[in-house]
């Protein structure tokens, strides 16, 4: 077959005009339209590393089979150091940047790394992996098999070389938006994230909503942080967190700014108030269950408090003109940390407000107790 029979302008005219908003309907699109022009494709491959605290790259995987499903993998920072990982193609082109192509179906094909074995006992007779061009030096690269008798054709194989270029000016796109993502999800929080990668960017863009207001504190800081080395206190901040604000996170609240050994966080309310505060107790709930527990394996317990309170507040950019943080303003949220504080006085692990009792059966009252800078007394619940 002539190299020109292969025409893959087509192709590539779609993939730059492309409006598909996700990596999974661009990978689908475009292995079927490179199927319908002539490359006989069973399964495509997609690598690309990303800024994650938790993940180190994400793998997509399209099969003939099922053209209009993508498998999205993700990859662990320890997975990279595994052998799984360090004897594949995909480390040896991340190392070397060159491509490799392995002909399976040719019995003096080399077999250098595992993950050819199991192609071959797939049935797949050739494969070809490459790194994808890039403008910023982002890691990114593509993978190709088919089960066609023989392999790929040269004009198959001519076809997918002139192809890597706009597909990887596409995922470069794709992936640097993604890593946008990750890093505003991971800093401000995925509804805050959104809304700035939406476009409110401006010192006041913001909204007025409606919210319970969560404020928990580590009690007795200071001397437990004298009592240790500062990487085992980091350690127990970090444990102390992830006790009390994972449950915030599972129950879509949105964890907005650590204050030291403080936290602050909201779960807008939409149609249903008391929804909402169900789902801001259960949270608090299950974080007090993961601090005891936690408290188990420790000689020294941590000590804590977590308030609710409920309120309107503007959510949004506040700050200087250069340093901003996206977050929530107004006289409820600072009520919010005033009731916390109330956990250590009436020796109790969390306190409510008045207006998020009113929708929480079976709270019993504490009592009307004075807040700093609030004018009246405000009576507070526990359960």
């Amino acid at each position: 077959m002539a190299l020109q029979a292969i025409d893959v302008q087509p192709i590539i005219d779609w993939l730059e005009g492309s409006r598909d908003a996700t990596p999974e309907a661009v990978i689908s699109g475009l292995n079927q339209r490179m199927v319908t022009h002539g490359i006989s494709l069973a399964r495509v491959a997609v690598f690309v590393r990303t800024l994650h605290p938790n993940a180190a790259g994400r793998a997509f995987f399209w099969r003939a089979e099922k053209p209009d499903e993508v498998e999205v993998d993700v990859a662990e920072h320890e997975w990279m150091l595994t052998p799984a990982h360090l004897q594949s193609p995909i480390y040896a082109i991340m190392a070397t940047g060159r491509e490799i192509r392995r002909r399976l179906a040719d019995a003096a094909c080399p077999m250098d790394f595992p993950v050819l074995a199991e192609l071959r006992e797939e049935g797949l007779t050739d494969y070809y992996a490459a790194p994808l061009p890039s403008l910023t030096g982002e890691k990114l690269l593509c993978t190709f098999a088919t089960r066609r008798a023989g392999g790929f054709t040269d004009a198959e194989m001519a076809g997918l070389r002139r192809l890597l270029a706009p597909v990887g000016r596409v995922a470069e796109i794709l992936a640097w938006r993604r890593k946008a993502q990750n890093i505003l999800e991971a800093y401000l929080g995925k509804s805050a994230g959104d809304k700035v990668l939406s476009g409110l960017i401006r010192r006041g863009d913001g909204e007025d909503i409606h919210a319970v207001i969560w404020f928990c504190d580590l009690r007795d800081s200071t001397p437990l942080a004298d009592s240790m080395s500062r990487s085992d206190f980091l350690k127990t901040l970090n444990d102390f967190f992830e006790c009390v604000l994972a449950p915030v996170i599972e129950r879509d609240g949105e964890v907005l700014r650590f204050i030291g050994d403080a936290a602050l966080a909201i779960f807008p309310v939409g149609a249903d108030t008391s929804e909402a505060c169900r789902r801001a107790l259960d949270a608090a709930q299950a974080a007090i269950s993961r601090l005891n527990k936690l408290n188990k394996t420790r000689a020294t317990p941590l000590r804590f408090g977590i308030g609710l309170h409920l309120g309107d507040v503007l959510y949004g950019n506040i700050g200087t003109a250069s340093r901003l943080e996206f977050t929530v303003i107004g006289a409820a949220a600072n009520e919010a940390a005033r009731i916390e504080a109330l956990c250590k006085t009436l020796d109790v692990p969390f306190v409510l407000s008045e207006r998020v009792a009113a929708h929480i059966p079976g709270c019993r009252s504490l009592g009307r107790h004075s807040l700093r800078g609030v004018s009246e007394p405000v009576e507070v619940f526990t359960l």
